[in-house]
């Protein structure tokens, strides 16, 4: 389910926070699906109790998990989570050609990138279909 890089530069509560993220956001992890006890993912991980708390308190401030009391830390509605994400990478796309034009990058090579990559991606499973 996660797989820890000890060479990244990032903390483990980072690495944590972002590959559940991505779960979430891939529907690995669905609406209302429980997330594993903070106990049993330190565990399973080899690390530190406090660093699962540590990410999945941050998990629930940015709206992605819901705790009950008792119960355990539950997967929040994903569908506001995938508009978010995709407002952010819009951005960042967006972003990415303003500094391609600055670049001296024609519109015509940002086309065929962009057409190379989004076949490529569909071809391996990596989405945009």
């Amino acid at each position: 389910m996660i797989i820890l890089d000890y060479r990244d530069r990032r903390p483990i509560y980072e690495q944590v926070l972002e590959k559940l993220k991505e779960l979430m956001l891939l529907d690995v992890l669905k609406e209302n699906d429980p997330l594993p006890s903070v106990r049993s993912l330190a565990m399973d991980l080899s690390i530190n109790p406090n660093t699962i708390q540590r990410a999945y308190a941050e998990l629930e401030r940015q709206g992605y998990i819901y705790t009950v009391k008792g119960r355990g830390s539950f997967v929040a509605e994903n569908g506001k989570m995938k508009d978010n994400r995709k407002k952010e990478l819009l951005i960042q796309v967006s972003e990415m050609i303003d500094e391609a034009i600055r670049l001296g990058i024609s519109g015509e090579e940002l086309k065929n990138m962009v057409e190379i990559q989004y076949e490529a991606a569909g071809k391996t499973g990596g989405g945009g279909q």
